[in-house]
């Protein structure tokens, strides 16, 4: 069956709940981010705690390998996973690590060492367990229903690296004077994410699901053959059937190796577009960028432009006549995003603080406008099973680029002097 032949369902956008189910996508978008956003705005701290072990670059590459190597094992298996127990534990698992970190600084005072520091890194681990389960689940579970929803959860991921950064600017102007004012910040920001993972657990939990919107996507993907949606649906109170057709007639889901093949170009583009992203944030923006007028404040504002950047980014699909969905289209302006590289040596090397924060925001919205593009345009024309298993797929090359961009991140040392 190819793509192609099979006509896009019709979104009821008149169904009851879109809006508020478009909120609590916004809400879990964040949850599955503030974590570890709030572990990269405060990477201030731990280079003050440990500053020999690059704290940005090691715990971002921690991260990463177990993010991808769950993301693969899940993906492999997605078709017979139970997405609310996979979205429930993800969640979970974000807001009893977050807690612990809290606990690590309290019980420690603050102190560094290397101990210390290899617990943070089991932790940041873990946070990387729970982004493949809620990151995988999500988008496939949202890319059978409204193309909305996809964008509403991107753009809360994209504002919970807002939200830290317009929190940790606040922190340092109110605690930078203080008795350990910088710590004092960092477990308000610890204490915080905490409380947004147990938020997210109870949405997805006790309201998502109840919304009549939903349920009617899940219903109808449970009668086109979806088995992830079975558990989410008895939550909900709706009895489904193994043995449900669609009208009539048996449906077929194409392998996930030819749903591959038919979008091998758009995983590639979400390859691509982390690979550059993280090729220079958050590390090249900490340790690459110089000295200059506003001195300690200055990665702190890099990262939080970036932030910025991406959350305008991703909201700029929903204006109809500039969202790029040409296939061609997207492949050249992921491609033209490289000229970046040069861009930011020579402005590191030679520029002034104002165009690097230029380009710092342009890369958030070059990155968030093509990730939301990506992401709603793809599933177009498939089945639910079909949609949940190309989700999976994405969200493989996304991480995947995110760790091929975090390792190449660590090229713009050679020859610095802190290598």
């Amino acid at each position: 069956m190819d793509k192609d032949s099979v006509v896009a369902p019709s979104s009821p956008t008149k169904l009851e709940g879109k809006f508020k189910a478009i909120l609590v996508c916004w809400f879990l978008g964040l949850g599955s981010l503030v974590s570890w956003n709030s572990m990269l705005t405060i990477a201030d701290y731990y280079y003050n705690l440990f500053p020999e072990y690059h704290p940005a670059r090691v715990l971002t590459l921690v991260y990463q390998p177990f993010a991808l190597g769950t993301m693969l094992v899940l993906a492999y298996r997605e078709a017979n996973i139970d997405t609310r127990k996979r979205n429930i534990f993800g969640y979970t698992l974000f807001c009893i690590s977050t807690f612990a970190l809290l606990l690590i600084d309290l019980c420690t005072s603050g102190k560094g060492g290397l101990g210390n520091f290899l617990a943070i890194c089991v932790f940041v681990g873990a946070f990387g367990v729970a982004d493949a389960h809620v990151q995988g689940g999500l988008v496939g579970d949202l890319s059978h229903m409204c193309p909305e929803f996809i964008q509403s959860f991107f753009a809360g991921m994209a504002a919970s690296g807002v939200l830290t950064s317009g929190l940790r600017l606040v922190t340092k102007a109110a605690f930078d004077k203080t008795n350990h004012g910088l710590r004092k910040g960092v477990i308000l920001f610890l204490a915080i994410s905490t409380f947004f993972e147990f938020l997210c657990i109870f949405l997805y939990a006790y309201v998502f699901g109840k919304l009549p919107i939903v349920k009617h996507f899940r219903k109808k993907a449970s009668s086109e053959g979806s088995k992830t949606v079975s558990a989410d649906l008895a939550a909900a109170g709706i009895e489904t059937s193994d043995n449900q057709t669609v009208n009539d007639v048996k449906f077929i889901r194409l392998s996930t190796k030819k749903l591959l093949k038919q979008n091998i170009d758009y995983a590639l583009d979400l390859y691509l577009i982390y690979v550059l992203t993280l090729s220079i944030f958050p590390g090249f923006l900490y340790e690459n960028t110089g000295n200059h007028q506003l001195g300690s404040w200055y990665a702190v504002v890099l990262i939080a432009m970036y932030n910025v950047g991406d959350l305008i980014g991703r909201y700029i699909p929903l204006i109809d006549f500039i969202r790029l969905e040409s296939r061609k289209g997207l492949v050249i302006a992921v491609l033209s995003r490289f000229l970046m590289i040069p861009c930011f040596y020579f402005t590191a090397k030679y520029g002034d603080q104002g165009y690097m924060i230029f380009l710092v925001t342009f890369l958030g919205i070059t990155n968030g406008y093509l990730t939301v593009c990506v992401l709603t345009v793809a599933p177009r024309g498939y089945k639910a099973p079909e949609q949940n298993a190309l989700g999976n797929v994405l969200v493989v090359f996304l991480l995947g680029g995110i760790f091929s961009g975090v390792a190449l991140d660590w090229l713009w040392l050679i020859g610095h002097e802190s290598f």
